[in-house]
């Protein structure tokens, strides 16, 4: 598994310090997106600080997005493969289940085209879906 985890930030131009394995170890673990609080929980007694900028430089590589899921507090996943230094490639719905919490990204359900006024230009977009997740639903 750490070789994996080494071939995946080596890939990204990411150093593999211990910290940077660890924080990529517990994303990968995930099944939904995760909150800075959440993978400090899961780190302990981990430093704050220090994974606050491995999340930082992992969303530089490309190598995660952070979203923004109306919850207040930001949430990491990793990003597809094709996300890089220059350009992160996840327009894709996330869904946030208003019973458990969790937020998913939905990289099968694409945002849909938005065409803004001539003078308009768009530098991100976020599409939050907010509902019951199939867990919940059982």
């Amino acid at each position: 598994m750490n070789r994996q985890i080494e071939k995946r930030l080596a890939d990204k131009k990411i150093n593999p310090t211990a910290m940077r394995m660890l924080v990529l170890d517990l994303l990968l673990k995930q099944n939904s997106a995760i909150s800075l609080s959440d993978i400090e929980k899961g780190l302990l007694p981990a430093d704050r600080i220090t994974i606050y900028r491995t999340l930082k430089t992992f969303e530089v590589k490309g190598l995660i997005h952070i979203i923004d899921d109306g919850t207040g507090s930001p949430k990491y996943a990793l990003c597809l493969e094709e996300c890089d230094v220059n350009e992160h490639h996840d327009m894709h719905v996330h869904f946030n289940c208003i019973l458990c919490k969790e937020t998913f990204c939905l990289p099968d359900s694409k945002i849909p085209e938005i065409f803004l006024p001539s003078n308009f230009s768009s530098i991100e977009m976020n599409l939050v879906v907010k509902g019951i997740c199939d867990k919940c639903a059982d």
